[in-house]
């Protein structure tokens, strides 16, 4: 399957809806590179915890938002993300950054870094990009702009399969109380992109999903 080779896919959408195993699934099918923006977001938090910084004061982690240098592998069926030299794969997925995440990513010095470095990487084209704010801030230009989004139970239930069979419900209340933050944040909140698909997967498996967004891809292209 073809596409050009400067092609640019933006997939943004609520947590645990799928984005990340989509992503690249969509990525490697079409033989394109692939860049979680979330881990990227992940990484820095993990960084400011590590270093001890207080991660509700947004002085402060705006401060040191621009220390950690900051590496995403655009593989997609090896994605790396690195801090300082370091592989963060694993860190970054604990429930202490999770509860961190949020509050870390709403500050503007931290998504002036970071957007910064998405568009370098998204600029050389041929790249399926997921992330919270892609279509409409990142790269609002992209060919094709999707909002995948599913039901918070089917989402839950997902993540607490991903998180080793963690409480369905606690989860629930974590992916609620992280969208309500995202949404709600004064910069580039988490919002359907102008002229972006909406593709609910609550009643979808991956594959189905999968191949949607292709087809969607290849009409645009």
């Amino acid at each position: 399957m073809s596409v050009p080779v400067n092609v640019v896919v933006a997939v943004d959408g609520t947590s645990g809806s799928g984005k990340s195993s989509t992503c690249r699934a969509v990525a490697d099918r079409l033989g394109l590179r692939y860049l979680d923006t979330g881990a990227q977001y992940r990484a820095i938090t993990w960084w400011m915890l590590d270093q001890g910084v207080d991660v509700h004061d947004p002085a402060a982690v705006a401060a040191r938002a621009s220390e950690p240098v900051l590496v995403s592998g655009t593989d997609p069926l090896a994605p790396t993300i690195t801090v300082d030299g370091r592989d963060v794969s694993v860190e970054i997925r604990s429930d202490e950054v999770n509860g961190a995440v949020s509050p870390v990513s709403a500050v503007p010095e931290v998504r002036t870094r970071l957007v910064s470095l998405q568009r370098a990487l998204i600029g050389a084209g041929g790249i399926v990009v997921e992330g919270r704010d892609i279509g409409s801030v990142v790269w609002p230009q992209a060919e094709l702009k999707v909002y995948l989004t599913a039901d918070p139970a089917a989402r839950a239930a997902r993540r607490a399969l991903e998180n080793g069979g963690a409480d369905v419900t606690a989860t629930q209340e974590s992916l609620l109380a992280r969208d309500k933050i995202d949404s709600g944040r004064a910069v580039a909140p988490l919002t359907m992109a102008e002229g972006a698909v909406h593709v609910d997967s609550t009643e979808l498996s991956l594959d189905e999903v999968v191949d949607v967004v292709v087809g969607l891809v290849m009409e645009r292209v």
